[in-house]
């Protein structure tokens, strides 16, 4: 049984899984998944799309050159069963793997040292580079800490970082839109016309109109009187 390996993201196509398509010239091409299938339809080149073993190794974020890739070279040659031959295979497997993904660690260590470092210092850039963007501390607070004992450089340094948590906090703090209020006109049996205003959740109608309709009903009821 052989596991395959997908065309485009180099993936494991296990038996009976995955898409295989067969070209006009004889080719088959194993894919893991629709996903693979369809970039392949539409020309994607995978060293461009960032999924896949292709643009890493490309990128250089994948082990290149290692004796323990050997081992996952295809061979076509067929071996006569044998029965020792099997089981040495099997922990062979299971050794290479094993010193496959030590080894794999490793590069991921060295390849992200000093990482922190280098951001941290692109961030310092940045901040020094577009000064006059951020806001400043009051003139109280920095009197209060000259007042401590604080030295410019250090004013200067808490200016910074208080920026930095300003403009922290305003991302994190989500807009919220209110309804506007709408002024709307009905038209009643009568003919009359009554405005209408809905606001944020409230519904009311013009003062004008409660007073007429309040005299209205007073009318009536002093004519019932009579």
């Amino acid at each position: 049984m052989r596991i395959e390996v997908c065309h485009f993201c180099s993936r494991p196509a296990y038996p009976s899984k995955g898409i295989t398509f067969n070209r006009n010239d004889g080719r088959s091409f194993r894919f893991c998944r629709s996903k693979c299938h369809k970039a392949f339809k539409m020309k994607r080149n995978p060293r461009k799309v960032g999924w896949t073993k292709a643009y890493r190794t490309a990128k250089g974020k994948e082990m290149t050159v290692d004796s323990t890739l050997q081992f996952a070279a295809r061979r076509n040659v067929p071996v006569r069963y044998d029965r020792e031959l099997v089981q040495k295979t099997l922990k062979a497997m299971e050794r290479i793997s094993g010193i496959r993904s030590r080894r794999e660690r490793v590069f991921y260590k060295k390849r992200m040292a000093g990482k922190r470092e280098r951001d941290l210092a692109t961030a310092r850039r940045l901040v020094a580079e577009n000064q006059m963007l951020l806001p400043r501390l009051r003139g109280s607070e920095k009197r209060a800490l000259a007042e401590q004992g604080a030295t410019e450089e250090e004013i200067a340094a808490a200016d910074r970082a208080e920026a930095v948590d300003v403009i922290s906090k305003k991302k994190k703090v989500q807009s919220k839109v209110f309804g506007e209020e709408k002024v709307r006109q009905r038209v009643t049996v009568d003919g009359e016309v009554i405005e209408e205003r809905e606001g944020a959740g409230m519904r009311y109608e013009d003062e004008d109109d409660d007073f007429e309709s309040f005299g209205e009903e007073g009318d009536e009821d002093e004519m019932e009187v009579d």
